[in-house]
C-alpha cells in the first residue's frame, strides 16, 4: 500500500463515512421527543435551589 491508495480511499470512501456520522449524529440530537430530555438536563443544575436535596435524592 502506498500513499496514493490511502488517498483515494480517504478521498471517498472515509468521506462518505464522516458525512454519514455527522447526519445520523444530527438526527439524533434532533430527533422527537427529545426536547423534554434536553430541557430537563439543562436544568440540573437548578434541582435543588431552595434547598438541600434530601437523603434518599442524593443516593
Amino acid at each position: 500500500m502506498d500513499y496514493h491508495i490511502l488517498r483515494e480511499f480517504a478521498d471517498s470512501w472515509v468521506l462518505l463515512a464522516m458525512f454519514v456520522f455527522f447526519v445520523a449524529a444530527v438526527v439524533w440530537a434532533f430527533r422527537p421527543g427529545s426536547r423534554k430530555q434536553h430541557r430537563d438536563t439543562a436544568d440540573v443544575i437548578f434541582r435543588h435551589e431552595d434547598k438541600p436535596a434530601e437523603e434518599e435524592a442524593r443516593t
